[in-house]
């Protein structure tokens, strides 16, 4: 469905064209990505309303900013400037007036109008610059309020704030720079673009999500539409709180958001991920595929999708070395010869070939851990009781283990999830009790000491657990060290010839916390490799805490905090283990 709206100058050619010609240019732009790389499922014709890069680029003709305002007046409203009316090309110096998409497959990304619009490609393919294009493309799109302007609130999430600051913000900058518009450093990095000419008001923040600031105040904005960059670090509780964020602002007796959305944007994540299973239709819950295209049909019968508009599509770029490989002539010669130099075929398979698979990244915090050894099939043994571990949040985990009469760990299963309250997570973890371990009784049941903590209505996590039925408590400690030496201990351990910890095949997430997706992230520092002193929060960290729990409620973590007897007078006191807290083998 067309609408009239009021565009932004052609650079180089200030002629209207219709949206007719804009449609056929895009729908000419979609068919040649479908036949080059877009997934099968990702076939809605694209809007008609966005101008395409290469048929149309976008400039921002108008007055001057208005000076520089002090910190204190940053969110005061946009009042007149006193300088001179003659208007002047705002952005016309910006290179995203030059943009021009990395491909087939990020020109139909572009121009989706789905309301959660995403894309994964290999290393170099443009993805995130085709992300700031499509923003810059959204704020074309706003319709005038009432007052006559445009407004727009973007937000822009990244899973740290170093990363947040050192690659997301570099990126942007790039395209959009500091000079355009007033730009505020923290709480949180916001940018304002204002455009008095044509009665342009674009607020950009910039949020990091281990700032816990910063996350109280995403899940509370009111926001037109919001981009996750590097998504396959983010949990899916984060794209499922903005699709009730988005779409907020402006008001609707304003005038009204036109076409919300939230952008996604990846390098391949594991076959375990979230994004894997939404974006391939095989998620765990059977029946969310079908809930969600009942979804979509009644949006559309209400009017809140246009009839060809999707809830969700999936865009994946060709791999490096394919024939169809996107923005390879913005990037040096050779770079996939020299990015697959010294890398092993899993790297090579998710960062130059674009496909699903799980690498190592950063600094293994359980080096000790040999999946050939520490792996192996057995079967659960009744006479013996159970100890379990649980961890909380918005991705609550457990982990289900025995220890046998030798002293031998024995992880048997895992309860892992996203995005789910602790009631909700209760009634699965009593169905998995019944469904896996009918009739053993429970030694013990161990979770993270903050679910000890009160929530609003004066009830902490173990009370909620306590009246669902699940006799838990919380661990003696939360010291990483402690924690972590736990686990890694009975790791070290041989046990009648055996390895002091077996995991079972179907531990598949907990196995890959131990092979590494549970790690120290690197810290982008020149000469040395240098890793961050705390284990990286990721898909994997969550059922790692759980077996940490665990462990420390049978007891695991007991003879490191063993004092020696007090030394005599001159003597030197030695501690008794060798464990370095830098992590040394």
């Amino acid at each position: 469905m067309a609408r009239a709206r009021k565009s932004f100058a052609v650079r180089g050619d200030t002629s209207r064209r219709s949206d007719a010609a804009w449609s056929s240019d895009v729908a000419a732009h979609g068919d040649e990505a479908r036949n080059s790389g877009v997934q099968p499922h990702s076939d809605a014709a694209p809007r008609s309303s966005v101008a395409p890069a290469g048929v149309a680029q976008a400039a921002l003709p108008g007055v001057p900013l208005p000076a520089r305002a002090a910190p204190a007046d940053y969110d005061a409203p946009v009042r007149k400037s006193r300088k001179s009316a003659v208007p002047a090309l705002l952005l016309a110096n910006c290179p995203l007036v030059d943009y021009q998409p990395a491909g087939p497959v990020a020109r139909a990304f572009i121009a989706s109008d789905a309301f959660v619009a995403a894309i994964r490609g290999p290393l170099g393919s443009g993805k995130s610059t085709a992300c700031v294009y499509k923003l810059f493309c959204n704020l074309d799109q706003q319709q005038p309020l009432k007052d006559g302007w445009r407004r727009r609130r973007t937000a822009v999430i990244r899973n740290t704030y170093p990363e947040l600051k050192t690659t997301t913000i570099k990126t942007w900058q790039q395209w959009l720079p500091t000079s355009l518009g007033l730009w505020r450093e923290t709480n949180p990095p916001t940018q304002r673009i204002v455009d008095e000419g044509l009665k342009i008001d674009w607020e950009i923040l910039f949020i990091a999500l281990d700032r816990p600031d910063d996350v109280k105040k995403l899940l509370s904005m009111e926001l037109s539409d919001a981009w996750i960059n590097e998504a396959r670090e983010v949990p899916r509780a984060v794209l499922d709180g903005l699709t009730g964020r988005v779409g907020r602002y402006p008001r609707m007796e304003e005038g009204g958001c036109t076409d919300p959305q939230i952008l996604l944007d990846t390098n391949p994540p594991d076959t375990d991920h979230w994004w894997y299973r939404m974006a391939e239709g095989e998620s765990e819950n059977s029946e969310e595929a079908a809930v969600t295209a009942e979804l979509q049909d009644e949006l559309r019968r209400i009017g809140a999708l246009r009839r060809d508009q999707r809830l969700y599509e999936w865009f994946a770029q060709p791999g490096g070395r394919d024939e169809h490989a996107e923005n390879i002539a913005n990037l040096p010669p050779g770079y996939y010869l020299k990015a697959r130099a010294n890398k092993s075929p899993e790297w090579v398979k998710v960062y130059v070939d674009g496909d699903y698979g799980f690498v190592l990244d950063g600094r293994p915090v359980y080096p000790e851990y040999r999946d050939a050894v520490h792996c192996a099939p057995f079967e659960a043994n009744p006479r013996l009781p159970l100890d379990i571990g649980l961890d909380f949040g918005l991705t609550p985990a457990a982990v289900f283990a025995q220890q046998m009469p030798n002293g031998q760990w024995r992880k048997h299963s895992e309860l892992v999830t996203e995005n789910m309250g602790i009631v909700r997570f209760a009634q699965l973890f009593h169905n998995h009790l019944a469904r896996m371990y009918p009739g053993y009784t429970i030694r013990a049941i161990t979770g993270d000491p903050s679910g000890d903590i009160r929530n609003a209505d004066e009830r902490t996590t173990y009370d909620l657990l306590k009246a669902a039925g699940i006799a838990a408590r919380p661990a003696s400690s939360n010291e990483p060290v402690l924690r972590i030496e736990a686990v890694s201990a009975a790791l070290r351990r041989m046990v009648d010839g055996e390895p002091g910890v077996l995991i079972h095949p179907q531990c598949r997430t907990l196995r890959k916390a131990y092979a590494g997706g549970y790690s120290y992230k690197r810290i982008a520092l020149a000469g040395e490799a240098r890793y961050r002193d705390a284990p990286d929060k990721n898909l994997y960290s969550h059922v790692a805490d759980a077996d940490q729990y665990l462990m420390l409620g049978a007891g695991e973590g007991r003879a490191l905090v063993q004092r020696a007897p007090r030394a005599r007078s001159g003597e030197p006191q030695v501690a008794l283990h060798d464990y370095s807290i830098f992590g040394d083998d």
